[in-house]
């Protein structure tokens, strides 16, 4: 008798331990940015709220600063699987798909709230466009307006030509060609050695990558052009977020929603910060005089031009719905 109980009492056990809701998943989540960082900071706040919310069944591990996978390459470990999750800034990928790049076109969109409606127009058709690709879109958070950073002063484009320029993206290679500048495609976790080693003097950013990369230790000057206000997006592979169960399916989604809301507001808070930063730290910084941003005008009219060109239909509809706006 006490031999069948102990049996019972094993078979119980394993049991148990098999039981589903017991069971925990574990994600990775790479992303391309210091752990300081806000895009970072809110990746890390948005792993706390999903483990929360569902008692630790799911556990989302960030990867900051390409530890994981190198930028370029997040998108794509994501659609194979190597990874769950990811976040990156989509303009990278612009030469997969225009749309990918609406919000570096230029002086589209300068402003937080220019932003928001940007996103706001092209939303649907980029989440349509990852969904064909097994991806989900879960939210999508802004940087800082972008400025050039450079090695002397600037007063007209033309004072462009010759510089060793940063390219990240199709929009900030193009400018480089318009410029006469030699372009080096540089991801912002190499951004420190090649500004270090001369690689590159001078690029497009926000202030918070000009922060995080120590600019003022390579160059002296920074030209608040706002440019543009690229955004980074997150996204799970499709196939992994229908496996889970529908409350954690919706624990991720309102934490996503979360993790937007909280990155919007971060930045605009920020902004300003990592302006005074760089003047604390010795950079010059200051607007664009007049002919300098006449300058950058020319050069945004013809990258947009260009992007339209690529972008056709597609492109145009998202421009004529966010105008209306």
């Amino acid at each position: 008798m006490t031999s069948r109980l102990l049996f019972s009492g094993l078979i119980a056990g394993a049991l148990l331990a098999a039981t589903p809701t017991l069971a925990q998943t574990k994600w990775n989540l790479p992303a391309a940015y210091p752990i300081d960082n806000p895009h970072s900071e809110n990746l890390v706040a948005f792993a706390k709220d999903v483990e929360a919310a569902t008692s630790g069944k799911l556990v989302i591990t960030v990867h900051p600063n390409a530890s994981l996978f190198k930028a370029p390459d997040i998108k794509r470990a994501v659609v194979t699987g190597q990874a769950q999750m990811g976040e990156l800034l989509l303009s990278i990928h612009e030469n997969e798909d225009p749309l990918f790049g609406i919000d570096v076109v230029p002086f589209l969109a300068t402003s937080f709230p220019q932003s928001m409606k940007l996103y706001q127009a092209s939303k649907p058709l980029i989440e349509k466009k990852l969904d064909a690709q097994g991806l989900k879109l879960l939210f999508a958070v802004p940087w800082a307006p972008q400025g050039v950073y450079v090695n002397k002063p600037l007063a007209t484009i033309e004072d462009m030509k010759g510089l060793k320029w940063r390219a990240y993206n199709v929009g900030t290679a193009r400018i480089g060609d318009l410029v006469g500048a030699q372009s080096v495609t540089i991801q912002a976790a190499e951004l420190p050695q090649a500004l270090a080693t001369g690689v590159v003097n001078s690029f497009m950013s926000s202030g918070g990558t000009g922060y995080d990369s120590k600019a003022w230790e390579s160059l002296k000057y920074f030209y608040d052009v706002q440019a543009w206000i690229p955004k980074d997006y997150t996204f799970v592979n499709k196939a992994a977020f229908e496996a889970l169960d529908k409350p954690t399916q919706e624990a991720i989604l309102k934490a996503a929603a979360t993790a937007e809301t909280r990155g919007w507001k971060a930045w605009e808070e920020k902004a300003n910060w990592y302006i005074d930063q760089l003047k604390a730290k010795g950079m010059t910084v200051e607007p664009p005089s007049p002919p300098l941003k006449a300058g950058f005008e020319k050069v945004g009219q013809q990258l947009t031009a260009d992007w339209l060109k690529k972008a056709g239909a597609d492109g145009q509809a998202v421009i004529d719905a966010y105008k209306k706006m």
